[in-house]
């Protein structure tokens, strides 16, 4: 089927997990129970959405729970066909007293390792920033990620609700750090913010990869810049819909990042939230955004080369897609 380079563990809990591992922690059962606690019905903005996605946060508060989600994960994308997943999340959400950011992260790996080992889907971990968090925050996770470099870290991002939390600053430091220990670097800008945090976005942190960037498809001067840079757009269309990041499906911004000469690349963000995982998102593309074969060809060819995998992994997914 094709890469995934944008998702987030998150929003990848079954709902049946989330109540197995709530009965373990004594953790209540949220009114409506965990389907639709989890689950997004229909568009709203990117707060409500996110509120969907931390519905199962207080669940996820253990190294055995982490490890039973990202494994589950990579067993729910082999079984949609996936070719490689690259998982992204926010380990400071997980933390507890006892259970603190390094072993959060290396619970998680432990978990995709598991599941790939199970499968033979290749899979990576990014480890998010959170807009939300304070700057001390935010580079002890840099510093967590950077430590587990080269032991199922591949990169660093930034994601969280750009609405309440717009500015870019705060996280040039940590990027820095992700950069130094050589690992991937990816950013949410212009997802719910403006254009111009494209730009930022890759000036400030070194990114290539901008995930959504959909602000960025209404401002041409934004668009041939990125252009002129290599910039790769993170393409999650059906949660772009829902997050009102995209008006409709039929008018995604990725049309424009095409027509701009920019590169993109499929994600499904959250399937659970959206119930719509990469091989649906990719059936979208083609059906109603107008993709031929060959398009998709090209982007999973995109995503061979500016993926965070290890480079013989690159090499069988680069024959793959030839």
């Amino acid at each position: 089927m094709g890469l995934n380079l944008h998702t987030h563990l998150e929003g990848w809990v079954r709902p049946t997990t989330a109540a197995a591992l709530a009965r373990e922690a004594g953790v209540p059962e949220p009114d409506g129970g965990w389907d639709r606690a989890l689950r997004l019905d229909g568009p709203a903005d990117l707060t409500v959405f996110l509120a969907h996605v931390a519905a199962a946060y207080p669940v996820l508060g253990s190294a055995a729970a982490l490890r039973r989600v990202a494994r589950e994960a990579v067993e729910d994308a082999a079984g949609d066909g996936c070719d490689y997943l690259e998982i992204r999340f926010g380990p400071s959400t997980h933390r507890r007293p006892g259970f603190d950011l390094a072993a959060v992260v290396e619970a998680t790996a432990e978990g995709l390792a598991e599941g790939s080992r199970a499968t033979g889907l290749q899979s990576g971990l990014v480890v998010c920033l959170l807009r939300h968090d304070d700057d001390e925050t935010n580079l002890a996770v840099a510093r967590a990620a950077a430590a587990a470099a080269g032991r199922g870290v591949v990169g660093l991002d930034v994601a969280g609700d750009e609405l309440r939390f717009p500015s870019n600053v705060p996280y040039e430091a940590p990027f820095a750090i992700a950069a130094a220990a050589g690992l991937g670097l990816t950013a949410h800008a212009a997802e719910a913010g403006p254009a111009s945090a494209v730009i930022e976005a890759v000036e400030r942190f070194g990114v290539r990869r901008i995930g959504h960037g959909a602000e960025a498809a209404s401002d041409p001067t934004v668009l041939a810049w990125a252009a002129d840079h290599g910039v790769v757009f993170e393409v999650c269309p059906t949660s772009n819909v829902l997050t009102g990041a995209a008006p409709a499906t039929g008018a995604h911004p990725f049309h424009a990042f095409l027509a701009a000469g920019c590169a993109i690349v499929l994600g499904d963000d959250d399937p659970v939230t959206t119930r719509s995982p990469l091989s649906a998102e990719e059936r979208w593309m083609a059906e109603t955004g107008g993709l031929t074969a060959a398009d998709l060809q090209a982007i999973h060819r995109t995503a061979c080369e500016v993926g965070f995998m290890d480079e013989s992994v690159r090499a069988a997914l680069r024959s793959r897609f030839a």
